[in-house]
């Protein structure tokens, strides 16, 4: 108010506003889709969720070494906010890590450098600055535009995610006002009154025989149709849409954005599939994502920090490692029984990628 008074008395009485047309609510818009998500709701789907479960479960199970701050909550937290946002904030503490229900930063060169996060607290949040050094800040497909954001997989593919919400709406309002399973029956002239009756007579008798007198009439001056009692059904045939041929496209589709086979959610899924559908998901998705946490977590904590998700989800072909353990205990004693040099060893190993330096990678 005294800023005011001073611009209008004491000064050149010019007060500087934002310009741009509808500058506030697009603000405003952009800040909402932040923090609820990227995607709409989308998120709120089965298919979705399910997906969401397996990044939390799998970052919940994983073996850490190198720090004592990233506990099973704490990764339990970033792998859903990152299937969710793309990106997890956690502020470092001396008590653990805090996480961050929103945040703002700066950058310099495209990389952070101080962040405004914010922070939720039972009895409402507090708003804290920090430097990047002092922020753990994961984040997944960021765009060269803007490499300190990350974007989530609905995001990334956000056609097919609308297209699902469309169609599961859709089909929770035809369920809700369709007349399902109802049907209309030809009847001679009748009051209201005994029409109704005759309709409350059906209502419940499943498994009776129901036993009504009717009779071909002449009514308005023309016959009365041959079919006389024959039904006809109102229920919408929703074959013709296609509709489940959709829903399955697109609950396949985003399924393969999380990177979760979608054969994992087949009815008829067998245990190879499900251990392959399970190897696909850590290997391809949740293990570089761990070993992106694992470099953050490297720079900012100050020690050696390793994540591994492959060994606590059991994303491998245990009796073909058991096979492959004996091999290779088999080879060794004949090596040792051969007198072979360890050069010499390693070098038939490094032949076949198994060796020091076998530049696999």
């Amino acid at each position: 108010m005294l800023g005011w008074l001073k611009t209008v008395f004491g000064g050149n009485g010019i007060e500087k506003r934002s310009a741009a047309s509808g500058f506030t609510a697009e603000i405003m818009a952009a800040r909402e889709a932040y923090i609820s998500g990227r995607s709409g709701i989308a998120e709120l789907t089965a298919t979705a969720q399910g997906c969401i479960s397996l990044w939390e479960g799998a970052f919940a199970l994983a073996d850490v070494s190198g720090t004592d701050l990233l506990d099973r909550a704490s990764l339990a937290l970033i792998g859903r906010s990152v299937a969710l946002r793309g990106e997890a904030v956690f502020l470092i503490d001396d008590a653990g890590l805090v996480p961050c229900a929103d945040w703002d930063l700066r950058t310099r060169n495209g990389k952070p450098t101080a962040y405004r996060v914010s922070v939720s607290e039972a009895g409402g949040g507090q708003s804290m600055t920090a430097l990047a050094g002092e922020v753990l800040h994961l984040r997944i497909g960021c765009d060269p535009v803007a490499p300190y954001y990350g974007t989530a997989p609905l995001k990334r593919a956000s056609i097919t995610a609308g297209t699902l919400q469309a169609i599961e709406t859709a089909l929770a309002e035809v369920y809700e006002n369709a007349p399902l399973g109802s049907q209309i029956v030809p009847f001679p002239e009748s009051t209201d009154t005994d029409l109704e009756t005759l309709g409350r007579g059906f209502r419940g008798r499943r498994g009776r025989v129901l036993l009504r007198e009717s009779v071909n009439v002449t009514a308005a001056g023309g016959p009365a149709p041959v079919q006389d009692w024959r039904p006809q059904d109102v229920s919408p045939d929703l074959s013709r849409s296609q509709i489940a041929e959709s829903l399955s496209a697109a609950r396949n589709s985003i399924c393969g954005a999380f990177g979760v086979l979608p054969a994992l959610f087949a009815s008829n899924a067998q245990g190879p599939l499900v251990r392959e559908a399970q190897r696909h998901l850590a290997s391809w998705t949740l293990q570089p994502i761990a070993m992106l946490l694992a470099e953050e977590a490297t720079k900012k904590l100050g020690s050696e920090v390793m994540i591994d998700l492959l060994r606590p989800v059991q994303a491998f072909d245990v009796g073909g490692r058991a096979r492959a353990l004996a091999t290779i205990v088999q080879a060794l004693a004949q090596a040792k029984e051969a007198g072979l040099a360890p050069g010499d060893l390693n070098a038939a190993l490094t032949m076949v990628n198994w060796g020091e330096n076998d530049k696999a990678a």
